[in-house]
């Protein structure tokens, strides 16, 4: 097995020559879904080839050999303050796929490879490597990496991406590329949404927590809030761990948790949503049900202040997905606009929506009977107009199906200095050949 180091490539980056744009899709006009009446946007791509984005090959025995690359567009973020074309974004764990997805993407059944785990194992192909956060420019054309800050624990060692040893909520097994059980990491974290404060300090959305995370300038873990009650579960973190969220949460599904973050002009406010609605109480009710959860979390107090129920689109109002189950869709970035307005990211494998929602008018359920695991009909199986319930409000302003030039899986999103719209795609760190690319959105009817 042959694996490149990837702290030496990434401190190629300030060095490597960023690429030209991806001339196909320069300047393409959208032909997708926008609201009615309303100019199709115009669509830029940008693309890199620089060697600190290759994590280099791993080769499985008796399978395929992997050519892998360094997911970093798991989450994104600009302050207005600023240079415009210079973003912040996250990478999230690392390169991962399930046992039961090893045939199709190795070339070896599950069984095979992982045993007895086949059911409940999930590969890392690179179990030491490091969830981190990057500054990219756009220049030249394209885009290239000029900073990279590792996660790391307080007291300095770079954290994992590999499963927290979780008995509230549900987990998986880690194995390594030889199909070996790893031991799970309490310290470990699944990296997605991020925003940057004036400080200098981030926070982090964790996706398999779920949880929230207080990061400072130079990558050190200073904070990770989890659901109330799942304290435990992290005792061997080297950081602080405060169950400061709704208990409920821990009933999250397996790696829908949070995978979004907004935050306020004014810094006080962050904005979460779950991926999906939870299990609860079980599989079933997740699978089918769209209701999830927007918490709107107050820094000077350290708390959570209000919880609001965001409908996931429905399924068959995806392009290409009918016949599949409401699970398919997810929500995947928040981005704060104005008071009481987000721009929400909604979307598939395939395609993506973005809808601008509106918090204000919305029934707040904070600490009510939806918080009660024992509440049945859970939230999740209730319909909300029976419920006397209102979700917040929410209108579309982009739709990419029908838009080959935006990549699938686009899961950062932020704004240029001039108000248009910046994505990036969570290339999964090229297990099936993805790579990253950055896009440029003008013409969308969002409030300045």
């Amino acid at each position: 097995m042959r694996r490149a180091l990837l702290p030496t490539l990434l401190a190629c980056a300030l060095l490597a020559a960023a690429p030209g744009r991806d001339a196909a899709a320069q300047g393409t006009a959208a032909h997708g879904t926008t609201a009615p009446g309303a100019t199709a946007p115009a669509i830029e791509v940008f693309a890199s080839e620089e060697p600190a984005l290759s994590l280099g090959q791993v080769s499985f025995e008796r399978g395929k050999t992997l050519d892998l690359s360094v997911g970093i567009g798991s989450g994104a973020f600009r302050r207005a303050d600023e240079p415009d074309g210079t973003f912040w974004t996250i990478g999230d764990r690392g390169p991962n796929f399930t046992c039961g997805d090893a045939e199709g993407i190795i070339g070896i059944p599950g069984e095979a490879f992982c045993g007895d785990l086949a059911k409940q194992g999930r590969i890392y192909p690179v179990p030491d490597y490091t969830p981190s956060i990057y500054r990219i420019q756009l220049a030249g054309g394209g885009f290239r990496v000029v900073d990279r800050i590792p996660l790391k624990d307080r007291s300095g060692k770079p954290v994992t991406g590999l499963l927290n040893p979780l008995t509230v909520a549900s987990t998986e097994v880690p194995v390594d590329a030889r199909g070996r059980r790893i031991d799970q990491d309490p310290s470990a974290v699944d990296a997605e949404g991020l925003v940057r404060l004036a400080d200098g300090t981030f926070w982090v959305g964790d996706e398999n927590g779920p949880s929230m995370i207080h990061v400072a300038a130079d990558g050190r873990i200073l904070r990770r809030l989890v659901p109330a009650g799942t304290e435990g579960d992290y005792r061997a973190a080297g950081y602080e761990v405060a169950g400061a969220l709704p208990a409920i949460l821990a009933r999250r599904a397996l790696n829908r948790g949070i995978e979004s973050m907004a935050v306020s002009a004014d810094e006080r406010f962050l904005f979460v949503v779950m991926q999906n609605p939870l299990a609860n109480p079980d599989n079933a009710a997740y699978a089918d049900a769209r209701n999830t959860r927007l918490l709107k979390f107050d820094r000077e107090a350290g708390r959570v202040v209000a919880e609001y129920v965001y409908e996931l689109t429905p399924v068959a109002e995806f392009r290409g997905e009918g016949g599949k189950r409401q699970n398919t869709p997810r929500i995947s970035e928040l981005l704060w606009l104005a008071e009481d307005r987000l721009l929400l990211l909604d979307r598939t494998e395939r395609t993506t929506k973005l809808f601008v929602v509106d918090l204000a008018g919305a029934t707040d359920i904070l600490g009510s009977r939806w918080d009660d695991a024992g509440t049945a009909p859970s939230l999740e199986r209730t319909p909300l107009a029976e419920a006397g319930i209102r979700p917040v409000g929410k209108r579309l302003v982009l739709d990419t199906a029908g838009l080959p030039a935006i990549p699938t899986k686009i899961e950062g999103m932020a704004r240029f200095a001039d108000g248009s719209l910046m994505l990036v795609n969570d290339d999964d760190f090229g297990i099936e050949g993805a790579r990253t690319k950055v896009i440029r959105i003008r013409g969308l009817d969002l409030p300045k």
